[in-house]
């Protein structure tokens, strides 16, 4: 037998070919391999709608990782003179709207109270005697006292008169002094940065306590102005602290209405001051808005210019 008709023996015949190839076909079109194709396409079609919308967020919503914490600080200065007798907090301490922050020698004040009161005592007992012998003496006649005696005696009563006014006016400024050598915190806040201590000499006008106000918590971030356009007043708001997981809350509260324009600086004369040199790229100028925390976590510190990521969604807005 030649080589040829031993190849034609073993090549499998047509209709043996054709059984193999639908006997695989069968077997890829079993439900299972049916089912997990179509899970794959599945995936395959959810990865990409994420992504996109993934990117079209990052790329298109506006966001900005420039957003700094802040809260108003209220900074405390006596009104009075005099030593330091009494510092009942201490530094970094959660103090209540009216607690005693500190208090100053109050004895210089109370003296000064007692010498007021005698001098409004004294007062009064001349501006009566006064008013008295004014009565007296318009009741004359212009034979017991002429008409310039009677305008003499009215002139003083009305000098007595006021006179006791100006010794009641001190009375009240030295209670007020003496009031102000106890200084109470207007705010619920922490004391920061406390530099004095008890035995120091305070002046009037001297800063001596800071107190943060926990109730003014608020975050500053500046977006640029080609986002403008997405950012509106009420815009609900997502906000990542750096030092922290959790997704604060809040919403845009107001978008600032100017920002410095050094081309606009007028020089001695008058004149605009303006750049000789000008880039061909441009760069977007960054606007500050304001972001109200909606509410802040319990276990979450809040601390001036912590550093956070801020999105906006114009889709979502706060009530009003």
């Amino acid at each position: 037998m030649s080589d040829v008709d031993l190849k034609l023996k073993a090549a499998p015949t047509v209709p043996a070919a054709h059984a193999r190839f639908f006997g695989k076909a069968r077997r890829l079109l079993r439900p299972r391999h049916v089912t997990a194709a179509l899970v794959t396409l599945l995936a395959v079609g959810l990865a990409a709608v994420s992504g996109s919308a993934a990117w079209n967020a990052y790329m298109e919503g506006p966001w900005t990782r420039d957003a700094t914490v802040r809260a108003y600080v209220v900074t405390m200065a006596p009104q009075v003179s005099g030593l330091i007798t009494e510092l009942p907090v201490s530094d970094n301490q959660f103090i209540h709207k009216g607690d005693p922050l500190m208090v100053i020698d109050p004895t210089d004040y109370r003296i000064g109270v007692s010498l007021a009161e005698a001098a409004l005592e004294q007062a009064r007992a001349t501006a009566q005697n006064a008013e008295t012998e004014s009565r007296r003496r318009q009741a004359l006649d212009d034979l017991a006292a002429t008409t310039e005696e009677k305008e003499v005696y009215a002139t003083n009563a009305l000098a007595a008169q006021a006179a006791y006014r100006h010794a009641s006016a001190n009375l009240d400024q030295a209670n007020v002094n003496l009031g102000r050598t106890r200084i109470l915190s207007p705010v619920n806040g922490y004391v920061t940065n406390l530099q004095v201590q008890r035995g120091d000499y305070v002046n009037i006008g001297q800063k001596s306590i800071s107190v943060v106000n926990v109730d003014t918590f608020w975050i500053d971030c500046y977006f640029e102005e080609t986002s403008l356009s997405k950012i509106h007043e009420r815009d609900a708001a997502a906000i990542k602290l750096l030092g922290y997981r959790q997704v604060l809350k809040g919403h845009v509260e107001s978008i600032a209405r100017g920002i410095n324009v050094p081309n606009a600086q007028a020089d001695a004369a008058g004149l605009a001051t303006v750049n000789p040199v000008f880039t061909w790229v441009r760069l977007a100028q960054r606007v500050p808005i304001r972001i109200r925390i909606d509410e802040v976590p319990a276990d979450l510190r809040l601390v001036i210019g912590m550093t956070a990521t801020v999105e906006i969604n114009s889709h979502v807005q706060r009530a009003p």
